[in-house]
């Protein structure tokens, strides 16, 4: 369905800004009023990431008067692969600050604002407030929600996105003309169902594919033309070249957004409600985890121990703790890896960050091995705090 422009034009475009966009101008269904509605727009786009990096640049290039950019990390060497926004020599530079940087190479005609700060329900209303529409960047669940109930109290659209592999999700939740994310998504997928781009990687070109749609449905509804993303999941598969979308109805029943909400103000804890980990796996982890210093010193020590590294094979092959014998953590799920655990040895698990050892853990631990332990922060913890000469991912 079409609907009415987000924002009213702005007074006038410069000479300047009628030169910089005249292939818009030229547009029919753009022209000059939705070209001044641009320049009177602001959008805040929340992570400069994967998909925020495409979508601010083209943003900026299109002419949004006013981007704000919200984004607390920092930049490292395994975002250049498909943050395209960042470079070589913004290596340790906040992602939020780099990011603007190449904004304002872009276009400098116009504002950038930057929010270095990590989002929360402390301050995501009061950041809201200041634009006219989110879009959002980030690859976690318990954000998503957040902006989503920030967007829905605060009455405004909601550009959505989320990669994994090789497959791309992209919609637009605006409860005022239609569904909000948790009419899709009504509940966060259990515990450890779902795996992070950091657990199962992305490709990098995917990243423009789906922030440059997402940039598209920004700039339909700012001016006001074609027929957004409102009540449509759009989804695409990269190997197979294909896009098809699924309508998405608004829940008369939705927590938030429905006929009776009983959601009406922020949860008090997003991390709580998405949950990082199973509560079974973090009853099994609390008394049971060491730390990769404690490791070394049971491998110095020549304590007999077996050794597991929990993560897919892939993964292993990029860097490996000495010493540890691969089984996935689906062997685990599945019961299959419970017969290759020796009985004489204390089990000691691993993954990338501590999340898949803590569930295998707790299958572990079901299964009789009461002593079994898991390393808290896994491989990644062993090379930046034991051997930094291996590599990272």
């Amino acid at each position: 369905m079409s609907l009415p422009p987000l924002v009213e034009p702005a007074a006038e475009l410069t000479r300047e800004e009628v030169n910089r966009y005249s292939r818009h101008l030229i547009i029919p269904d753009v022209g000059m009023a939705g070209q001044k509605r641009l320049k009177n727009a602001k959008v805040l786009c929340v992570g400069a990431g994967g998909l925020g990096s495409p979508a601010l640049m083209y943003l900026a290039a299109a002419g949004v008067g006013t981007l704000g950019i919200i984004d607390f990390d920092v930049v490292d060497e395994s975002n250049l692969q498909r943050q395209v926004i960042h470079r070589q020599s913004s290596l340790g530079m906040p992602k939020a600050e780099s990011a603007a940087a190449t904004v304002r190479e872009i276009n400098p005609l116009i504002d950038v604002v930057v929010h270095n700060v990590a989002l929360d329900r402390d301050n995501v209303l009061e950041i809201f407030s200041g634009y006219d529409l989110i879009l959002d960047g980030t690859d976690n669940f318990a954000t998503r929600y957040m902006v989503n109930d920030a967007a829905v109290l605060l009455g405004k659209p909601y550009v959505w996105g989320s990669i994994y592999r090789f497959d791309g999700q992209a919609s637009v939740f605006w409860a005022e003309h239609g569904p909000c994310y948790r009419c899709l998504y009504p509940e966060p997928p259990p515990p450890g169902m779902v795996p992070s781009c950091a657990e199962g990687g992305v490709l990098g070109v995917l990243c423009a594919s789906i922030g440059s749609i997402q940039v598209n449905e920004a700039i339909k509804l700012l001016a006001g033309i074609g027929e957004p993303l409102v009540g449509r999941l759009m989804i695409y598969d990269a190997l197979e070249m294909s896009y098809r979308t699924v309508k998405v109805r608004k829940d008369p029943e939705c927590a938030l957004c429905g006929k009776n909400p009983t959601i009406t103000e922020l949860m008090p804890d997003y991390e709580a409600f998405c949950g990082t980990v199973s509560e079974e796996a973090s009853e099994a982890a609390k008394d049971s985890t060491i730390s990769v210093h404690e490791l070394k010193a049971m491998q110095d020590r020549g304590e007999d121990v077996f050794l597991v590294d929990v993560r897919e094979p892939n993964e292993y092959e990029i860097v490996s703790i000495p010493g540890a014998t691969l089984i996935p953590k689906g062997e685990f799920l599945n019961g299959s890896a419970l017969e290759r655990l020796p009985q004489d040895k204390k089990i000691v698990l691993h993954c990338k960050s501590g999340v898949r050892s803590a569930e295998a853990l707790a299958v572990v631990k079901n299964a009789g091995f009461t002593d079994a332990v898991h390393v808290g922060g896994g491989v990644l913890a062993w090379v930046n705090q034991i051997d930094p000469s291996l590599p990272s991912y």
